[in-house]
């Protein structure tokens, strides 16, 4: 009984590789809006929606679909939950184009 509660405590991240290549990916997105963040009260939502999700590690406060720093990722306009179906709202982006 105690290794089933140890196991329901911890939960196991992405590896390394696959957390660099998720944020690699967000962040150059991200830099490739203008590095624009969300509204405070988006913000906050996109919070309750983590803390509520049995996907986040609470003890690190990670995903642990994509290995993210949720209080980091979820700031980013261009940034999605990884869940299916996906937990935050749509942002209306409209990445830098050329003219």
């Amino acid at each position: 009984m105690m290794e089933n509660e140890n196991e329901e405590l911890y939960q196991k991240p992405p590896s390394i590789f696959q957390m660099l290549k998720s944020f690699s990916k967000e962040a150059l997105t991200h830099i490739a809006n203008g590095g624009k963040n969300i509204s405070s009260e988006d913000y906050a939502e996109r919070l309750d929606a983590c803390n509520s999700c049995p996907n986040l590690i609470k003890k690190s406060m990670r995903c642990k679909l994509c290995g993210c720093l949720v209080q980091h990722k979820a700031k980013w306009e261009t940034t999605t939950c990884p869940d299916q179906p996906p937990r935050w709202k749509l942002q209306n982006i409209a990445l830098n184009e050329k003219k």
